[in-house]
C-alpha cells in the first residue's frame, strides 16, 4: 500500500484551471468522506490552497482487487493506483461541464517520490515563494480536517507528523526562512514599481486572512497613508483595521469605497468574484482616470478577469507575482539546496522506520499466541501443584510442555517448507533463530 499523491500546482496549471479545482471549506468534509470511500483507498487527505490542490491517499497497490491477465495465464501489471483518484477528482469538480481536460496538468507520484514531495511541500520547497511558512499551516489544517472526518490512519498519521517535524528542522537548521518573502510581500513589492511612495495613497484590502494580514503589515511598514479593510465578517475586518489604524467595511460596501483606493489587494475564499467589471469601471470614472493598482491573490479569483481590459487599471493575478518572487529568492537558493539534501536523508530514515510497521502485526500476533500458550500451560501447572504433585515434576512438565507448544507450529511449517523446497523460508528461519538464540557460553 504506497502513498499516492495526485494534484496540480502553480507550475503545472494556470489560475484558470486551479480555481476550478478548489475544495471550498464547506464541501471539504463531504469530499474527504467520499474520497476515503473510493476503491482501494484506506486513508485520505485533501490539501487545497490558492496554489495547489492535492490528494494524499494511502492506497492499495491494485485498487479494486488483484488484476490478472487471463490471456497470459499470469498476473498483469498492477493498475496505476492514481487513476481512480484522478477520475474522482474530475468528477467531483464536474470538469466535463467546464470542458477541462486536466490529464496533462496533473502530477502523480507513488511511494518514495510521494513522500519526498510531501516533505518538500511542508518545508516550502515546492511553493511559489520558496521557504514560505504559510503552507505548513495549511497542511496542518488539511490534516486536522481529515482527522475530524476520521479518514486518516496509522500511515497518514505517521507520514504527516514526520513531515511537520522535518519542516521544523529544515526551518531551524537552514536559512530557508531568512528574509521575509511571501506572496503578500511580492504583491507589495509589485505595487512599489507603480507608486514610488505609499504615504499619499489609500489601499483597499479585501479579506482578513493571513495573506491579507501580511500585506497590511508590509504596506504599513512602507508608510501607507490610509488603509481600508473589507471582509464578509465586519468584526474580523475591524480587528485587522484597528491594528493599523485603518477603516473597516463589509463586502457589500466595496463598490462604494473603490474610488478611494489607489491599491487593491484581494484574498478571500469567495467562490465568485467580489469585485466586478462594472464596479471598477465606475470607480475609474469617479477617480477621473487616476490609475488603480490591483492584485488578485485569490483562487478562485476575486476580481473579474475582464477588469484587466479597463484602461488605467493595472490588474495582476497570483501567477503574475512569479517574476517579483524570483527577484527576491537569491538569498534562499543555497538554503534550498541544503534543505533538499536534508530531505533526501529524512526520506530515507522515514522509509526505514516505516518498514518496521510491516512487522508489527506479525510480532503482535506472535506475542499474543505465545501469551495464550503460556497462560494455558501455567494454569495446568498450578492445578498439578494444587493436587499435590511433586514441584520438580511440575517444573519439568511446565518447561517441556511450553517448549513443545511454542515450537509445534513453526516446526511443522519448516518441515512443510523442506518438503516443498522453499529454500528462502528455511534460510530466513536459520537467520531468525540464530539471532534470537541465547548465549550458550
Amino acid at each position: 500500500m504506497p502513498l499516492v499523491v495526485i494534484g496540480i500546482n502553480h507550475r503545472t496549471a494556470p489560475v484558470e484551471i486551479r480555481e476550478k479545482m478548489v475544495f471550498a471549506g464547506e464541501e471539504l468534509p463531504e469530499a474527504l468522506r467520499e474520497l476515503a470511500g473510493q476503491p482501494g483507498v484506506r486513508e485520505a487527505l485533501i490539501v487545497s490552497t490558492c496554489n495547489r490542490t492535492e490528494l494524499y491517499c494511502f492506497a492499495d497497490d491494485s485498487p479494486g482487487g488483484e488484476s490478472t491477465d487471463r490471456s497470459h495465464n499470469g498476473p498483469a501489471p498492477a493498475p496505476d493506483p492514481s487513476l481512480p483518484l484522478s477520475n474522482w477528482l474530475a468528477h467531483w469538480h464536474d470538469l466535463a461541464t467546464h470542458r477541462l481536460d486536466i490529464d496533462q496538468t496533473l502530477y502523480r507520484m507513488h511511494g518514495t517520490a510521494a513522500v519526498q514531495h510531501l516533505f518538500a511541500v511542508a518545508c516550502g520547497l515546492d511553493s511559489l515563494v520558496i521557504g514560505e511558512p504559510q503552507i505548513l499551516g495549511q497542511l496542518k489544517d488539511a490534516y486536522r480536517a481529515a482527522l475530524d472526518q476520521k479518514v486518516t490512519g496509522p500511515y497518514l498519521n505517521r507520514v504527516m507528523q514526520t513531515a511537520f517535524s522535518v519542516a521544523k528542522r529544515v526551518r531551524t537548521q537552514t536559512r530557508i526562512g531568512a528574509n521575509a518573502v511571501s506572496v503578500a510581500y511580492a504583491a507589495v513589492s509589485l505595487a512599489r514599481t507603480v507608486f514610488e511612495k505609499f504615504s499619499g495613497h489609500t489601499a483597499l484590502l479585501v479579506g482578513a486572512g493571513e495573506t491579507i494580514a501580511l500585506a497590511a503589515r508590509h504596506l504599513h511598514a512602507n508608510g501607507l497613508g490610509r488603509m481600508i479593510v473589507a471582509n464578509r465578517s465586519i468584526g474580523r475586518a475591524q480587528e485587522l483595521a484597528a491594528e493599523f489604524k485603518g477603516f473597516a467595511i463589509g463586502i457589500d460596501d466595496i463598490a462604494t469605497h473603490l474610488p478611494e483606493a489607489d491599491i487593491v489587494i484581494t484574498s478571500t475564499a469567495s467562490p465568485t468574484p467580489v469585485i466586478t467589471y462594472d464596479a471598477v469601471q465606475a470607480a475609474v470614472k469617479a477617480r477621473k482616470r487616476k490609475p488603480i493598482f490591483m492584485v488578485d491573490i485569490a483562487v478562485p479569483r476575486d476580481i473579474e478577469a475582464e477588469v484587466s481590459k479597463i484602461e488605467d487599471v493595472y490588474l495582476f493575478t497570483i501567477d503574475d507575482l512569479q517574476n517579483v518572487v524570483n527577484e527576491n529568492l537569491a538569498s534562499r537558493r543555497e538554503a534550498a539546496r541544503d534543505a533538499s539534501e536534508m530531505l533526501a536523508t529524512e526520506v530515507s530514515v522515514f522509509e526505514q522506520q516505516l518498514k518496521t510497521l510491516d512487522a508489527v502485526p506479525t510480532i503482535r500476533q506472535l506475542r499474543d499466541d505465545a501469551e495464550a500458550l503460556r497462560s494455558q500451560t501455567a494454569e495446568q501447572a498450578r492445578r498439578m501443584l494444587a493436587a499435590g504433585r511433586d514441584p520438580q515434576e511440575v517444573m519439568d512438565f511446565l518447561a517441556s510442555t511450553l517448549t513443545n507448544r511454542l515450537l509445534h507450529g513453526p516446526s511443522q511449517r519448516l518441515r512443510e517448507a523442506a518438503e516443498r523446497g522453499e529454500v528462502e523460508l528455511l534460510e530466513a528461519a536459520r537467520i531468525l533463530f540464530a539471532a534470537g538464540s541465547p548465549d550458550q557460553n
